[in-house]
């Protein structure tokens, strides 16, 4: 078996092991799991590259680098972390949303059918921030969840232009900050939601990162719109 497979295999494992600790309330087991999440996937891209003759793409290994600073300061407790995990993931989306604009997002979204693709995100951003801006406003946060949510917004825009799985990543990931966001505003709080957030934001860094490194090319026909727009960061 090629060892980038065993690095995904590690991931999964590692990944359910996560979700069991948040389902279980086991904090220790939280914060030994999480932070080698995206190191993982980190490992994996490189490898997979490396096992196809090809260099691995700096700017995800960048975007992963940024994921896994958010992922340790959201780890912490209070508005401070919150805001340091947010500025280290909106890292992650201007590395991401660069990498995918240099390989042909850009001219792909301004034909059909994916020119709907960057509409419908915009609309459903800005119903999102609309339906939670009081709750964040309460909460001293709704300028800078306004400017997470546009780099985010984007960087699924730009995502759905690679290929059905990394544009799929994008809306979950999307999805798993939208959570966080309702759960910060105070209009919704549904029951397992850490486990709901961790589910999709591991899911959709993996299909991400494996898209990315099988290759998927921009133009793809295929455009994977949200069923909700962004908000905050995990």
């Amino acid at each position: 078996m090629p060892r980038s497979r065993l690095l995904m295999a590690a991931f999964a494992t590692l990944a359910a092991a996560n979700l069991v600790a948040n389902a279980t309330g086991d904090r220790p087991a939280e914060l030994l799991t999480k932070p080698l999440l995206m190191p993982l996937l980190a490992a994996y891209l490189w490898r997979a590259a490396t096992e196809r003759g090809h260099r691995p793409q700096r700017l995800v290994l960048a975007a992963l680098a940024f994921s896994t600073g958010g992922d340790v300061a959201l780890l912490g407790t209070g508005t401070g972390w919150f805001l340091t995990g947010m500025a280290l993931f909106l890292g992650a989306h201007l590395c991401y949303i660069t990498a995918f604009t240099r390989r042909g997002a850009a001219s792909a979204l301004r034909r059909p059918p994916l020119v709907a693709v960057p509409l419908g995100y915009a609309v459903l951003t800005v119903a999102a921030l609309a339906w939670m801006w009081p709750g964040l406003t309460d909460a001293g946060l709704a300028a800078p969840v306004a400017g997470y949510a546009l780099a985010l917004a984007t960087m699924a825009a730009t995502a759905s232009a690679h290929g059905w799985r990394v544009g799929l990543g994008g809306a979950l990931f999307l999805a798993s900050d939208l959570l966080i966001a309702t759960g910060v505003a105070g209009v919704l709080d549904p029951p397992g939601t850490p486990v709901l957030v961790m589910a999709t934001y591991a899911a959709g860094q993996a299909l991400i990162v494996v898209g990315r490194a099988a290759g998927d090319t921009a133009a793809s026909p295929t455009a994977v719109t949200p069923a909700a727009a962004p908000a905050g960061p995990r």
